[in-house]
């Protein structure tokens, strides 16, 4: 998958750890995936990857903007080419109003290319979960293909295709 001697890194909050580690459940993983940090808590989204706090108050945890700052993040602190992240409302319990159980945001950016999609899962915690890992890696997997179409770079108008 990763021929081009490409790396990844993640950023996790409501996966705590699922997608790092199907990452890391291919053999040979080490000569690609370059490691992860969990983010549960605000605190370690804003002290650790240092997501400014101001984006995450007027946002909330679980946006569009913060699972960008997230990949971004992951992507500069452990120097890979790709950053990944993952924000959501497992549940069963965290509803807010205009975000319910369920409700996830993934984001996958690699030099000047980067994707942040919204999901609305309907399982319950486990399935919500196991949900937001699918997504990633299949956005993860829709980013190469596109990458190795196009000759090795993928434009954000090559991705609105994916």
């Amino acid at each position: 998958m990763f021929d081009a001697g490409l790396t990844v890194a993640a950023a996790e909050s409501c996966t705590g750890g699922l997608l790092s580690g199907a990452l890391t459940a291919i053999p040979g993983s080490s000569a690609y995936f370059l490691g992860g940090i969990i983010s549960y808590d605000n605190k370690v989204k804003s002290g650790i990857l240092r997501v400014p706090a101001e984006l995450i108050e007027a946002n909330g945890a679980v946006s569009a903007q913060v699972a960008l700052s997230m990949a971004h993040r992951v992507r500069d602190l452990l120097g890979s080419d790709i950053g990944m992240s993952v924000t959501g409302i497992a549940g069963p319990g965290g509803a807010t109003p205009g975000k319910p159980v369920g409700t996830t945001y993934i984001a996958l950016v690699s030099g000047g290319f980067e994707d942040v999609r919204h999901f609305c899962f309907e399982g319950d915690r486990a399935g919500n979960r196991a949900s937001s890992v699918r997504e990633a890696l299949t956005m993860l997997l829709s980013y190469l293909e596109a990458r190795v179409a196009a000759g090795g770079a993928v434009t954000a108008r090559e991705a609105i295709a994916l």
